[in-house]
Formats: structure tokens, sequence, C-alpha cells
């Protein structure tokens, strides 16, 4: 009986320490990527950080991208459950606006996010199906908050979710990509411009010809 006692003792000490070196390397992981842009990281870099072998690192982590998808779980995360927290029970768009604000705060994360966009985009590469679930749910957590944000009241009834989702994020994207690429554009003040425009769109019903009307004004000349 205390030979089984002494065996099991080892072995929890031995899963103990595996979970823990398996939660070391992703933290170095997540480490490396705030220091090194995510096309020139490697495996090697983590197991220098941590003074193990890279075959020590694949008994773990056999996949490269599989290690790079848990520090960006991992990452991601982390700085997810301190915005909804923050936000606490706000609407869609100050969860969103905090959103942009933490990125604006950690410009590693918004690179390495914008550069998995272009991965997610090619279906032949083995992080593409993983990357573009993770989308999905991100759309779909946007459309329901704007869905619930609309039945409390505090969003119009003219919003589409569906549409005000696909615009929000468009915002979301496009001010990011642009904030890695112009240093004069101030992220946080350029969402709020953007956002408090499309709200105010928001209350007025999407009519089609309106829209036409509008682009006809715009190849006249008139000043939209």
């Amino acid at each position: 009986m205390l030979e089984d006692t002494s065996a099991d003792t080892a072995a929890a000490a031995a899963a103990a320490a595996t979970l823990h070196l398996r939660i070391t390397i992703v933290g170095a992981t997540v480490d490396l990527l705030r220091d090194v842009p995510f096309h020139e990281a490697r495996p090697e870099d983590v197991a220098d950080r941590l003074a193990i072998s890279v075959y020590e690192l694949r008994q773990h982590f056999p996949s490269w991208d599989g290690l790079v998808l848990a520090a960006l779980d991992r990452w991601n995360g982390t700085r997810m459950d301190d915005v909804t927290q923050d936000v606490g029970n706000g609407t869609t768009v100050e969860l969103l606006r905090a959103i942009v604000a933490s990125n604006a705060e950690d410009p590693a994360l918004m690179r390495l996010l914008v550069a998995l966009l272009s991965v997610a985009g090619n279906p032949a590469h083995p992080m593409s199906t993983y990357l573009r679930s993770r989308y999905q749910l991100f759309f779909l957590q946007i459309k329901r908050g704007l869905e619930h944000d609309i039945a409390v009241g505090r969003a119009p009834h003219t919003m589409d979710p569906r549409r005000g989702a696909e615009q929000l994020i468009a915002l979301y994207e496009g001010l990011q990509l642009q904030a890695l690429l112009r240093a004069d554009l101030d992220l946080v003040p350029a969402f709020d411009r953007s956002v408090a425009r499309l709200e105010r769109g928001w209350m007025e019903r999407y009519e089609p010809q309106a829209a036409r009307r509008l682009s006809t004004w715009a190849d006249d000349g008139w000043d939209i």
C-alpha cells in the first residue's frame, strides 16, 4: 500500500511539473511574440529563452503553429478578461472601444492579430481553420451584443445587428491597420469619431434607393 501511495505521489508530481513547464513555454512564447514579429519568431527562440532543447520543447508542443495559437489564446484571453471586467454591463460599442484602447496600449498584440488575419485568409495554412472559427465567434459576439442592445433600448431598432456587426468590425480592423502604418493616427479618437458617425446612421432606416442617390450626388461632384 505504501509503495502504491509513493507511486501515485510521484506520478502527480511529474504531471504537475509537466503542466508547469507547458504553462511556462506558452508564457515564453507570448513574451517572444511581444519582442519579435510573428514571421521572424521560431521555436528555437523559445527554447533559448527557457534554456531547454528544441527536442524537449517539441515533446510538449510538437507543432509550432499549435504553440503560437496557445500563446495567442493566453495573450488575447487575458486581455479580454480585463476588458470585459472593465466594461461590465456596457454596450457593445463600449466593449469594442475598450478592445481598441487595449490594442493601442499593447501594439505587439495588435500586430500579431493583424498578421494572423492573412494566415486565416489562406485555407491551405494549418492555422486557418482554427483562426476562422475564432473570427466567426468574435463576429457572433458583436452581433449578439448588438441584438441585446436593441432589445434593452440601448441601440436603435432601425439597425440590423448583422450589418451593424459588419460595420463595427470594419471600423475596428481598418483603423487598427491604419494605426500600424500611419504614425499620425491616434487610434482611440479616430474610432470615437467614426463610431459617432456610424451610430448616427443607425438611427435612420437603410434604404437602398437613398444610397444610390448619394452615389449619384458624389458622381456629380457633391461634397458628401
